[in-house]
């Protein structure tokens, strides 16, 4: 299997399995002399772990990090930093009566096509337990921007039918913590988990959109032809598991609006020029022109529901496949710290591979 690694300079390669001994990973291009804060690569991780809400999948996994190379007394070598997050609670018998069936929704006929075979453990490698090593690339990729002053926060901004119709600039994102479903108003949060909770009763759920807002990054990022910085971004996006979607800026809403109301007209503010719109999203030409970046990515309901679906088994032999095991009926509270690593890995990326074209 190749497509294992993400990035240029600053490189994430990935490896495990949901089922297997332990999902881990491997940096490179990791800045050396990098202070790297232990307790906020766990806290990120605990972010992402399940069995941290009623909205959430109850499998009861610790997360634990075990960082193993490139790093002394605290502190970044520059050399490859190794890590793992073993697992501790399969139970891969839940999964023994799909030995054999193609699932709605899910990667088991592809793989099979691709591969010959196909692990049907909780996905294999197709499953969503393999972001757990993008936490650790993206909370490391953090440390690098903290130090540039850039900051990546995501929250929920939609989930089936319930949208949070404020832009980012009126909301206090720092709330976003706060709310289980990791949406900073708390009158659109409830009601959000009030639906989630309701998809959950019914064995069914629920899909929406997840909001990421990009602050202080430096004009001149990006590549203005085939490495566009939204085209970048777009593709680490859609490498997300249960990703159907990507817009950045006012994206398919623009195509409503002309072109004097779309133009973002610049203006000088003290010392720096800015514009005074940003419907562009931070980003033009392909290049970062210093405003915030924002986008948003879309994400389908689980494929795995508790309802009685039709498919076929390896010979096309019709069947009824039950639903069991422990899923979320929506992934967006936990894909959100997804969402922000995979994005500061892009960053980190550029900001990187900007210090190396500079003489």
């Amino acid at each position: 299997m190749s497509g294992n690694s993400f990035g240029t300079i600053f490189k994430l390669s990935t490896f495990g399995e949901s089922h297997g001994k332990a999902i881990g990973g491997v940096i490179e291009g990791c800045p050396s002399g990098l202070s790297i804060d232990e307790k906020f690569i766990q806290d990120e991780l605990n972010r992402r772990r399940p069995g941290q809400s009623e909205i959430t999948s109850p499998r009861n996994e610790k997360d634990q990090v075990e960082l193993l190379s490139g790093i002394s007394e605290g502190i970044s070598t520059g050399t490859p930093i190794g890590f793992i997050i073993r697992n501790e609670d399969q139970q891969s018998k839940d999964y023994d009566h799909l030995n054999d069936a193609f699932r709605p929704g899910h990667a088991d006929f592809t793989y099979l096509k691709k591969y010959g075979l196909r692990d049907h453990k909780g996905g294999g490698r197709s499953s969503a337990r393999e972001t757990i090593s993008r936490i650790v690339g993206g909370a490391i990729a953090k440390l690098i921007l903290k130090e540039s002053g850039v900051s990546i926060k995501a929250f929920v901004k939609q989930v089936g039918e319930i949208k949070l119709d404020k832009g980012y600039q009126e909301l206090d994102i720092s709330k976003t913590e706060e709310s289980i479903v990791r949406c900073p108003d708390p009158i659109i949060a409830t009601e959000m988990e009030k639906l989630i909770l309701k998809a959950k009763e019914d064995g069914d759920s629920v899909g929406g959109i997840i909001q990421c807002v990009i602050d202080n990054v430096p004009a001149g990022l990006g590549e203005p032809v085939f490495n566009k910085l939204h085209a970048q971004l777009g593709h680490a996006m859609l490498g997300i598991n249960a990703v159907k979607g990507f817009e950045f800026g006012r994206g398919f809403e623009s195509v409503s609006m002309k072109g004097s109301e779309f133009n973002d007209q610049f203006v000088k503010e003290g010392d720096r020029i800015i514009t005074k719109t940003n419907h562009s999203g931070g980003i033009q030409g392909g290049i970062s022109n210093g405003m915030p970046i924002f986008f948003n990515v879309a994400f389908k309901p689980v494929s795995t529901i508790m309802q009685d679906q039709t498919s076929v088994n390896y010979r096309g032999d019709e069947m009824v496949l039950k639903g069991k095991g422990r899923h979320d009926p929506c992934v967006l509270p936990r894909a959100v710290p997804i969402v922000e690593s995979m994005a500061a890995m892009v960053i980190a990326d550029l900001l990187l591979i900007s210090r190396t074209n500079r003489i």
